[in-house]
């Protein structure tokens, strides 16, 4: 047999790193589907409610457009620090108040948990919270503190807050505080 004879052959044989994963995809899937039918069990649990403490951080005449205001939040302690900001009148998602642009959000980098307390600025539209001391991680602050840019890969946790007269509570987070594996100790 000739090498050519050989080729053509062998040619309509062949198959392509592509073609082979492609179908090793779709025959792992075709038998653990038909392996074990009805084998998922859904099953019903209660949801677990997690009651914050509601908390008194500042009064609407304390705030200054663009000067956050620290305090802790759900519990007293360093891991637990955050900041008020009224936005200037850039509406922000979460906002409250007639322009929805008061905010609250921790102080502690997602991906470190380095201080954020001093580093807010506003430019423009633009309201943030960062450059983060350590890997320079910042976060918008209009935009329920998504990441912009940095190491970090989470949103910062948002205070959820209330207004009651003139006075402004935190209720409860949104998402999970740097260091914690819950945010109440007794939850």
């Amino acid at each position: 047999m000739t090498a050519n004879r050989q080729k053509k052959e062998t040619e309509g044989c062949v198959v392509s790193r592509r073609n082979f994963l492609i179908g090793s995809a779709a025959t792992a899937t075709t038998i653990s589907v038909n392996l074990f039918p009805g084998t998922a069990q859904a099953v019903a649990t209660k949801a677990r409610v997690v009651g914050y403490p509601r908390k008194k951080i500042a009064t609407l005449s304390e705030l200054e457009p663009n000067k956050p205001i620290a305090f802790s939040y759900p519990e007293e302690g360093s891991l637990n620090n955050c900041v008020l900001v009224h936005l200037g009148g850039v509406q922000a998602g979460g906002g409250i108040g007639l322009k929805r642009d008061i905010v609250a959000f921790s102080s502690a980098c997602t991906h470190q948990g380095g201080p954020l307390e001093s580093t807010y600025k506003a430019v423009g539209e633009h309201r943030v919270l960062g450059q983060c001391p350590f890997h320079l991680s910042t976060f918008d602050l209009r935009r329920h503190g998504i990441v912009i840019s940095g190491q970090a890969y989470q949103s910062l946790p948002q205070v959820l807050l209330e207004v009651e007269g003139h006075d402004i509570y935190a209720v409860g987070m949104m998402g999970l505080l740097f260091g914690h594996d819950r945010n109440l100790k007794e939850a």
